[in-house]
């Protein structure tokens, strides 16, 4: 459910993730968003006014300020700051082609089976044990979110690959397809056409530094670019000391920088 309001020239939306939304796996409960009337617009002015608003409605601790800003534009970057944003998450896009699969000895590399549906569902929960040290804490109810998410993959396009080591899954991609057209909630991000989302990628901690990631992501690029994408994306957590070199290096660059203040009522 989602609520908007004028805060002056910029538009300031409420959305509230009850119990039972995916969202929930990386968002607050209740989140207000700053949609700014341009690029050009005093961000400070903006922040200001926010504050105040934020004041009046005294939100709970499971809550957060959030805005989504261009990644290459620094001038409102200082007033973000000043005001307790931080940079918590990045979407970045990949348009380069596709490289040569490598896979590490005795690794092979394929979709995801029916058979693999608990493996890998176990590999996605433990995602948020080590993301909640660096970005949304994890729930309690993670598992109870998760499952029926990825069941749908599984039992729909099926964009699932795993990587296996002597009959075990060490990895998976859980991904899909997004169509940037005019008038949808994606062409706010992305530019129009067909994109790859990688939703989830994950490594078995013991498996980890081998060249596994790579190997896998570089199959799931091929995939898509056979399919006719034209290209992919992702987001990824500036504060993860794993992801934000990973990724950077399979050749995803920053599009939009999401800064965000947790709980709502710590915006100054």
């Amino acid at each position: 459910m989602s609520h908007e309001e004028r805060l002056g020239e910029a538009v300031l939306r409420r959305h509230d993730y009850g119990p039972g939304s995916v969202e929930r796996l990386w968002s607050a409960a209740e989140v207000w968003q700053l949609f700014p009337p341009d690029k050009t617009a005093d961000m400070d002015a903006h922040l200001r006014a926010w504050c105040e608003r934020m004041a009046k409605l005294a939100p709970g601790a499971d809550s957060a300020c959030m805005v989504n800003w261009p990644s290459h534009d620094a001038h409102a970057i200082r007033a973000f700051l000043d005001h307790g944003f931080v940079p918590i998450s990045i979407l970045a896009t990949r348009k380069a082609p596709p490289g040569e699969v490598v896979a590490p000895d005795g690794v092979t590399i394929r979709r995801a089976r029916e058979a693999d549906f608990e493996d890998v569902l176990a590999l996605a929960i433990s995602t948020f044990d080590y993301t909640g040290l660096v970005s949304s804490p994890k729930r309690p109810e993670t598992e109870e979110l998760v499952r029926p998410q990825l069941k749908r993959q599984f039992e729909g396009d099926q964009l699932v690959w795993v990587a296996e080591r002597d009959g075990g899954v060490i990895a998976a991609a859980e991904c899909g397809w997004v169509e940037s057209e005019p008038d949808s909630w994606a062409a706010e991000l992305l530019p129009h056409g067909r994109w790859g989302y990688v939703n989830n990628v994950v490594t078995a901690p013991d498996a980890r530094g081998g060249g596994l990631g790579q190997a896998l992501m570089s199959l799931v690029h091929n995939e898509f670019h056979t399919a006719g994408a034209v290209g992919t994306y992702l987001y990824y957590n500036p504060p993860n000391p794993l992801a934000s070199v990973f990724w950077p290096r399979q050749g995803y660059r920053p599009l939009w920088t999401i800064w965000e203040v947790r709980p709502a009522s710590a915006i100054r």
